[in-house]
């Protein structure tokens, strides 16, 4: 038996890792919402023009509107909700801290795949999500690593199980619109593009009301913010949320997103390169930890 969801997974784990750090340094530099309708904007565009090259129309084909509306829902959970609140943790406690909170997506994703989608894990997945989890806890947890703040901020915990939830249930969302829709060829991009569509609008919106429109320019302007969003951008709603769909489409949901959760563990190495932070002996641990429970997966 092949497992290609679970191996894409994993590898959307990589993309995100590569992402968040992409994403904290043009946060940071840029402001969280003005990168984010960027990266909406940016990623509609991108994703518009390969499904012109692969398909012929910029458009999405084999979609009705009852798919089209699943999936609108999903980018308004996932990305305006979803990812407002893990930019936003990224700004108050950083890329490595905020990602702890991203563990909370499988357990969203698993409970709303049961009730919109009738999914049943086995005993043994289960228990490899528990360890998983328990692995990746341990690495990031209070203590986990000398830099960590003693206490974090109420706002970043909050808008970090804001993110959590959002991912959960947005890609959740996303594999019920996209299993309404005829299988047309390169559909998880076409379903990136249409949930880029409602991310896109209600960021707008929101930078219109509350924006800051001189970061933008300056943003805009600055070779080091523009290199770190194009990162962010190519990897995060272009290549990773893509992978991310057609994963959940050849794994059950809440399997897919436990693997996915692997990006707080693999961002170990990267943020001890650029920023300096050192890895404790508990993060080798729960490192782990967590590879037993991705094998539990496999066998």
């Amino acid at each position: 038996m092949m497992y290609y969801g679970e191996i894409l997974s994993i590898i959307v784990a990589v993309t995100w890792t590569i992402t968040a750090l992409c994403a904290e340094v043009a946060s940071r530099r840029m402001g969280q919402l003005q990168m984010n309708v960027l990266r909406m904007a940016a990623s509609l565009v991108i994703l518009a023009a390969i499904l012109w090259v692969a398909t012929g129309s910029p458009v999405p084909q084999g979609m009705g509107w009852v798919a089209a509306a699943w999936l609108l829902a999903s980018g308004a959970v996932g990305y305006l909700f979803g990812d407002y609140c893990l930019f936003s943790s990224y700004e108050i406690i950083g890329s490595r801290t905020g990602q702890l909170f991203m563990t909370l997506a499988p357990l969203f994703s698993a409970l709303a795949a049961w009730v919109l989608l009738g999914e049943t894990l086995s005993v043994q997945a289960i228990a490899g999500m528990l360890v998983t989890l328990s692995g990746i806890g341990i690495v990031i947890g209070r203590g986990g690593h000398a830099k960590a703040p003693t206490v974090i901020p109420l706002r970043g915990i909050l808008f970090g199980i804001g993110a959590g939830m959002g991912q959960g249930v947005g890609i959740v969302l996303s594999k019920v619109g996209m299993g309404l829709c005829e299988q047309t060829p390169l559909l998880p991009m076409a379903a990136t593009m249409v949930r880029a569509v409602a991310g896109l609008i209600g960021f707008s919106i929101v930078y219109g009301i509350k924006g800051n429109r001189a970061r933008m320019r300056e943003g805009l302007r600055d070779r080091t913010t523009m290199t770190a969003a194009t990162g962010a951008i190519l990897l995060g709603p272009v290549i990773g949320v893509s992978l991310s769909l057609l994963a959940v489409q050849l794994a059950p949901a809440g399997i897919a997103s436990t693997l996915m959760a692997l990006t707080p563990v693999f961002i170990l190495w990267p943020s001890r390169w650029l920023f300096g932070q050192p890895i404790t002996g508990r993060e080798i641990a729960g490192t782990c930890v967590a590879v037993i429970g991705v094998s539990l997966f496999f066998l």
